[in-house]
């Protein structure tokens, strides 16, 4: 089964925002098929020291559903119900923080943030 998955952007906060602060995901629309692993990638860029980085996950006709933090000193947090198969690593050298998701359900299908 094939799985389309749509990307709009990922959500950067830091201590301080400033105008050059942005992130950028560089795969818009994906398809992937049910079992298997997809990254979702995402960029960003800030002066802080210390960025905050969030991942949302939003159904159609719904609010966007907190999923998990990254955080560049500290440690994020993943809600109970995505800590089995969706993960996320901030690499503060390469400015990049993907979402892995392992084992595809049709469920997974939806715009992340």
């Amino acid at each position: 089964t094939t799985q389309v998955f749509e990307f709009v952007q990922c959500i950067l906060w830091t201590t301080v925002f400033r105008v050059q602060d942005r992130v950028k995901q560089p795969s818009g629309e994906m398809t992937a098929n049910k079992g298997d692993p997809i990254t979702l990638q995402c960029n960003y860029s800030t002066t802080t020291k210390n960025a905050y980085l969030y991942w949302y996950k939003q159904l159609p006709n719904r609010a966007p559903t907190f999923m998990l933090s990254e955080f560049t000193i500290g440690k994020g947090t993943t809600e109970d119900e995505f800590k089995e198969r969706f993960s996320a690593t901030l690499d503060s050298t390469s400015k990049t923080v993907p979402l892995m998701i392992k084992n595809l359900r049709v469920s997974d299908s939806a715009v992340y943030y």
